[in-house]
């Protein structure tokens, strides 16, 4: 994940593996790769597989925009297909176009209940917002469906220690002398500080 949407998400972590497991962002693509013409999306499932292909080939040259109107090609031609819904709700995100990656993340979590990916992107994404607690129920989810999700443990760690900042934070605002209270507030604001700056 690049470090602005880093940043813009909290340190939380998206997931860039789509429910079947295949990377999505593939190895960087050769300027000639990036050169080459778009993929034909006219006809049936050869070719939504080669602008799924060339789509992730694109994001993986960082040429969003790009990779983003392929998927958006291949989509007219299969819009119920995970691989390329999961891969626009990613450039979304990447793009800063959250309010966009949340619907797609929305659906995408009404259509395949049993994944636990789009859960962790949507958490992460309304962490993003401040929606904690509503990330928190998310990453539950993703959790239920795939029990051992590490990353989705790892961001539901995060988004906990982010309530209890803000419950700390309350305490402090509610009594300024409970030094029990400002203690646990720093410790908690020091160590969220400590994860936002890891690579």
């Amino acid at each position: 994940m690049a470090k602005a949407l880093a940043a813009l998400l909290l340190g939380l972590a998206m997931s860039a593996v789509s429910a079947q497991g295949v990377m999505l962002a593939q190895a960087a693509a050769s300027p000639a790769a990036a050169a080459q013409p778009q993929a034909n999306t006219d006809n049936g499932p050869d070719a939504v597989a080669l602008a799924l292909n060339r789509a992730r080939e694109l994001r993986a040259a960082r040429q969003p925009e790009q990779a983003l109107d392929l998927a958006e090609k291949g989509l007219a031609v299969a819009p119920r297909d995970l691989q390329l819904r999961f891969l626009k709700g990613l450039l979304l995100s990447e793009l800063k176009r959250p309010t966009q990656a949340i619907a797609v993340f929305e659906a995408l979590t009404q259509d395949f209940p049993e994944l636990g990916e789009p859960y962790n992107n949507l958490a992460v994404l309304l962490a993003g917002r401040g929606e904690l607690e509503k990330a928190r129920e998310l990453l539950e989810r993703a959790l239920q469906a795939q029990p051992g999700y590490a990353l989705a443990w790892e961001n539901l760690g995060d988004v906990q220690l982010r309530l209890a900042e803000r419950a700390y934070a309350e305490a402090v605002s509610r009594n300024p002398s409970l030094r029990s209270a400002r203690g646990k507030l720093d410790q908690s604001r020091e160590w969220i500080k400590s994860t936002e700056s890891k690579p």
